[in-house]
């Protein structure tokens, strides 16, 4: 009986999977709508301004520095990675950064042009969202860059020069996307955010009075606060870093892993914001030039050789430079630091709250990931809730439909088996 039942659900898996993808291609053939000029300077007339008929433009992206920042004495700005250091130094100079934080209010997002007119309207509205936070008068007032693909390899030569050849091995351009968010965070400094995501706040509201506040961690008794790290001899620190988590479930059940998660509190990196030099991103980066030299270590360290023989397209880009990644490079930071016990991070004990670690904030799954379905839910409140600063509208532009990976996808959620099935196309 147990053997038929399972070939059943087996059968029904294999159903829903060919109706996932079938429905699924008319959406994903579909051309991209194209409207015009009038059309769009009417509703979305800031990104038409800032992003698509830009005259602040130059080589890599285009830019938006408010008037304010400025001084007649500026140089002219032909690339970006110039303006984005103009911006930089002079938020530092002017103190414009998120409150209780050194974090500078330089919104960076990264794109493949600036057609707007081509893009999908959701794309469209968000960062249209984001710049109306960014035009806003007074200190909450932002800096708002759009990195074009040479952009980003401006931002590579000139901020992590010997890593350049490893991006360039890279099979994946959401893997060179996945570090880019890291290093400009952590080179310009600033609020990153995928273009599918809308802020829901300005993040000059991010942070507020009880995201600081001491808290314990009910399992050990031990305090933690912006003073929780050695370095730090017990001074409160204002926030160098802002990560959310995407995933919260008991570690005791197999709930994370059914629905896709490698840890079962896991962040996200849709969204973050840093000062520049941060530990944890400099961990980060640190990791992943480990596990690439790993890699390629049967190849005698030749990148080349390594990528043309599959090795790196193999990698899960999820584990190399996606959530996984800076999960890892956070855990491992945060306990060397202040002895973190990772698990004490939920939000399912205490109504989901923020929680500072040096100068290291823990957004609750709210805050990143607000209106989640029952299903999955993790404590998600509505995007109404006032935890709620961004939402992720997960496009997912970076992945195709592939029938193993869905199957697997499937086999996790409704069977509890294939753990360890892959989620990306090999």
């Amino acid at each position: 009986m147990a053997f038929f039942r399972r070939r059943q659900l087996i059968t029904i898996c294999l159903l829903l999977v060919f109706l996932h993808l079938w429905l699924g291609r008319p959406f994903l053939q579909a051309s991209k709508p194209k409207y015009d000029e009038a059309y769009m300077r009417q509703k979305y007339p800031l990104a038409s301004q800032h992003v698509w008929k830009n005259t602040n433009s130059g080589k890599g992206g285009v830019w938006y520095i408010p008037d304010e920042w400025r001084k007649d004495s500026d140089p002219p700005t032909t690339t970006i990675i110039e303006a984005a250091r103009l911006a930089s130094k002079r938020a530092a100079e002017l103190k414009h950064t998120i409150p209780h934080s050194t974090i500078p209010l330089i919104v960076h997002q990264t794109w493949m042009n600036t057609k707007i007119d081509e893009w999908a309207p959701d794309l469209v509205q968000g960062v249209e969202r984001w710049l109306e936070y960014a035009v806003a008068e007074g200190k909450g007032s932002m800096a708002y860059f759009l990195w074009l693909d040479d952009g980003c390899d401006q931002l590579f030569t000139d901020a992590v020069p010997n890593l350049v050849e490893t991006l360039n091995a890279l099979p994946l351009p959401v893997e060179r996307s996945d570090v880019f968010r890291v290093v400009v965070a952590n080179s310009i400094g600033g609020i990153y955010g995928d273009i599918d995501t809308h802020p829901l706040r300005s993040p000059a509201t991010w942070l507020e009075d009880r995201d600081m506040t001491p808290w314990t961690d009910p399992e050990t008794n031990k305090e933690f606060s912006p003073a929780s790290a050695q370095t730090f001899k017990s001074t409160p620190q204002p926030a160098r870093l802002l990560l959310g988590i995407e995933a919260d479930n008991d570690p005791n059940t197999d709930a994370h892993w059914r629905m896709g998660y490698f840890f079962p509190i896991q962040l996200t990196q849709w969204a973050l914001a840093a000062a520049p030099n941060h530990p944890v991103l400099n961990r980060f980066i640190a990791n992943f030039k480990t596990r690439v030299a790993e890699l390629a270590t049967p190849f005698k360290g030749n990148l080349t050789a390594t990528a043309e023989a599959g090795v790196l397209a193999r990698e899960d880009p999820l584990k190399l430079t996606g959530p996984e990644a800076i999960t890892t490079a956070t855990m491992q930071q945060l306990k060397e630091d202040a002895g973190l016990r990772w698990e004490a991070l939920t939000g399912l004990q205490d109504g989901g709250r923020s929680k500072a670690v040096g100068d290291t904030v823990i957004f609750p799954i709210t805050a990143f990931s607000p209106g989640r379905s029952s299903y999955g839910n993790m404590g998600s409140k509505p995007v109404t809730d006032k935890d709620a600063r961004l939402q992720h509208r997960a496009q997912g532009s970076w992945r195709k439909k592939d029938m193993t990976v869905e199957m697997g996808k499937l086999c996790r959620t409704v069977l509890g088996m294939c753990r360890d099935w892959s989620k990306v196309p090999q």
